[in-house]
């Protein structure tokens, strides 16, 4: 199984933000996106990675590849999860990926969403993939920026 170090839910997945402060903040070396869409869209995957600092890898997988790759043999390598919505961690979840806690640091504002915390919003799909994490006993809680105090999502769904 690999080492995953922090699992972070974020629709804009790569960006900034993660690269200069989570990266740093968790010593992650490898960075997985689970995202069917952006695995299927080669163009996507070059901006991503090349936006990476060079010591960390970018690895992007659907979601049937995902499980495979992070139940392979721990390489050494220090893994952040990233994906776009909570329903990829359930689907992670019921695969067998145990996941001790999920960073939910940004979702936007959609038709179909309501604000759900500050500027994170969700469907209620979307809350009921939250609230399917929490009764799993996974540690779900909203963080967008490291220097925020962590806030339980479970008081919001």
């Amino acid at each position: 199984m690999k080492n995953i170090v922090w699992t972070r839910i974020d629709d804009r997945l790569v960006h900034g933000q993660v690269m200069t402060l989570w990266v740093q903040q968790t010593s992650a070396t490898e960075v997985v996106i689970v995202d069917d869409a952006v695995a299927k869209d080669a163009f996507i995957q070059i901006i991503m990675k090349s936006s990476m600092p060079a010591r960390i890898s970018l690895k992007v997988f659907g979601l049937a590849d995902a499980v495979d790759y992070l139940n392979g043999e721990d390489d050494g390598k220090r893994v952040l999860i990233l994906v776009k919505t909570p329903g990829t961690l359930v689907s992670l979840t019921d695969a067998g990926i145990p996941l001790e806690s999920v960073n939910v640091g940004g979702i936007g504002a959609k038709a179909g969403r309501k604000t759900l915390y500050n500027n994170i919003s969700t469907s209620e799909a979307e809350n009921q993939d939250l609230r399917n994490l929490v009764d799993k006993g996974i540690k779900v809680f909203f963080q967008v920026v490291v220097s925020d105090a962590e806030e339980p999502v479970g008081k919001y769904v």
